[in-house]
């Protein structure tokens, strides 16, 4: 029963995964599910409490260098802090507005959350002063900088797939 139970966490851990490239909490809903399995199955001894600390210290350090990456890049290009923060909105937004207007998943999601922080930290820039160029330059830096983001986090939400993966089947 209990390789039953291992084989559906890690396919539901698959999907899961499919969903950070949505820009949805798939790194946490995996780590949320482990947990519950965890609890359900502690008598039976299917995770070990690093195993359950590790993928959440994984899950934790994945959303901030997905946060830190796009306004990394907004500033890298000489953008202002002012144009990093409203990108990180600009992405979120943009996420939301692609899945719409692209119904394509994920590109949509991927395309949307691109030119959404590309666009927000343009603006932003633009608001306060900036020359076209430099406004520019910020956009295209928010822009490389979340989809740099959105690959560290699913690189991360693959390791933590692994991780239980192997866990599950090998206590």
């Amino acid at each position: 029963m209990i390789y039953v139970i291992a084989a559906a966490l890690v396919l539901f851990n698959t999907f899961c995964l499919l969903l950070v490239l949505l820009r949805l909490p798939g790194v946490w809903l995996m780590v949320f599910c482990t947990g519950l399995v965890a609890w359900w199955q502690w008598d039976e001894g299917m995770f070990s409490p690093w195993t359950l600390a590790a993928i959440l210290l994984l899950a934790f350090i994945s959303e901030v260098l997905e946060l830190i990456a796009g306004a990394a890049g907004t500033r890298q290009m000489g953008g202002s802090r002012w144009g990093a923060f409203v990108a990180l909105f600009g992405a979120i937004g943009g996420a939301v507005a692609g899945t719409v207007l692209i119904p394509i998943p994920p590109l949509g999601s991927i395309i949307g959350a691109i030119g959404g922080a590309a666009l927000a930290a343009w603006v932003a820039e633009l608001i306060i002063g900036r020359k076209m160029h430099e406004a520019m330059r910020s956009g295209a830096g928010a822009g490389i900088g979340t989809l740099a983001g959105m690959l560290v986090k699913l690189g991360i939400g693959a390791l933590v797939w692994f991780i239980i993966a192997v866990a599950a089947f090998w206590p």
